[in-house]
């Protein structure tokens, strides 16, 4: 039973194809022909297949999101240790 393919799921591969553009990993021809394939995806496993020979890509915005949970923990600690000193 193959799984319908959603808007959704054919955004995230548009940008993976367009991360992997920039990276130098595809031409724009082959660029352009996965964008129709995904474009055209019904299933899942159309989807897959547009992308299963490039490397799985990092999570940028959840690598992102961890930094900036780090700089705010550094933020509160010297705050709290400022805070400290003043009394």
């Amino acid at each position: 039973m193959d799984i319908r393919a959603s808007d959704e799921d054919r955004q995230r591969v548009l940008a993976a194809l367009e991360r992997h553009t920039g990276a130098g990993r595809l031409t724009l021809d082959e660029f352009a022909a996965r964008v129709e394939a995904a474009c055209g995806a019904r299933t899942l496993d159309d989807l897959a297949a547009v992308t299963r020979d490039l490397p799985q890509l990092d999570d940028g915005p959840r690598r992102d999101f961890l930094i900036l949970v780090l700089i705010a923990a550094v933020v509160l600690v010297l705050l709290a240790g400022a805070m400290a000193l003043r009394n």
